[in-house]
């Protein structure tokens, strides 16, 4: 077994997700090699090639397609294989179609890769991330989804634009499935400590209810209106993969809505799900409470039921 290459990463699947993922990392300067996998190797030549024509605007790296083998010693795998989202389609009706196609993958990077740390993109990525744990055998702590760090960068983003204000000093979380069952947790929202209403009312915003309605929805419903106009979403779930590779390879200890496997948290258990987290070089390093009222509470455990119905029809 090859020794880990803390500055190797392999992607797995090269459709839009996957190759501006790539491209992504390429410029983030995280790393110095990458392999890309995907069934068609062509298009994963293909990715390699045109993305390392950009080098000489970027950092030293090596970047080529290879096989699962090529992932072995790999600090980070990132997973983006599988059928994408149709117009009209919802992230759970992928369900059986992306486990299939998982119970092929993850093997294979298993058997190469014993150290690494494998980070889920595919969707539905809470379902395929308690599938990839136990299809890997992997510590839990190494294998996570992306989840609803997207949801919580599209979150904070609209929250911004509403309140005029940098969105990198707006702090507050989309949790629970990344889907339908999502919840916006409004009553941990703030602005630099500012708790969200009382920002909202220094900001001449009053009708609370309508906005935090109106907000919570678009969050929800943005990836159904970017596939509608454009097919697929790929830049915004590019940018959220860099940010988890930069707090693993830098172990940054950062707290990211991660899609983890619950043990009795919040009263979930056997579910993977988007919370708080830290995490870091080993992964995910431990979950964080965030204060939520008996709504988003009660919200949170049906999003977690919804998830463990499929896991249990599915899986």
């Amino acid at each position: 077994m090859a020794a880990l290459n803390e500055r190797k990463v392999a992607v797995v699947g090269c459709g839009f997700v996957g190759s501006a993922s790539a491209f992504a990392l390429m410029e983030s300067g995280l790393f110095s090699e990458m392999v890309l996998i995907d069934v068609n190797k062509e298009k994963a030549e293909g990715e390699a090639l045109d993305i390392s024509h950009g080098l000489p605007f970027a950092k030293p790296m090596q970047i080529y397609s290879g096989d699962y083998k090529d992932a072995g010693d790999a600090a980070v795998v990132v997973v983006t294989a599988g059928a994408g989202q149709k117009p009209g389609e919802t992230r759970l009706d992928l369900v059986k179609k992306n486990v299939g196609i998982f119970k092929s993958i993850i093997p294979e990077i298993a058997k190469y890769n014993k150290e690494g740390i494998l980070l889920i993109v595919a969707n539905p990525v809470d379902i395929l991330t308690y599938a990839a744990a136990r299809l890997s055998g992997f510590p839990e702590n190494r294998v996570f989804g992306s989840g609803t760090v997207l949801d919580t960068a599209r979150f904070k983003y609209l929250l911004g634009e509403h309140l005029s204000v940098d969105s990198r000093s707006v702090h507050a979380f989309i949790i629970g499935e990344h889907g339908d069952s999502e919840i916006a947790a409004w009553s941990s929202a703030n602005v630099s400590g500012i708790p969200i209403h009382d920002f909202c009312e220094m900001r001449g915003h009053f009708e609370h209810e309508k906005s935090m309605k109106e907000i919570a929805e678009n969050v929800k419903n943005s990836a159904y209106e970017i596939i509608e106009k454009k097919g697929a979403t790929y830049y915004g779930i590019a940018m959220s993969v860099r940010r988890i590779c930069e707090a693993i390879i830098r172990d940054e200890k950062s707290i990211l809505p991660i899609s983890s496997i619950q043990h009795g948290e919040n009263g979930i258990d056997g579910v993977a799900l988007s919370m708080p987290a830290i995490v870091g070089r080993r992964g995910v390093e431990g979950s964080v409470p965030i204060r939520l009222n008996e709504q988003e509470k009660e919200a949170l455990l049906k999003s977690a039921g919804t998830l463990k119905a499929v896991i249990d029809e599915s899986i």
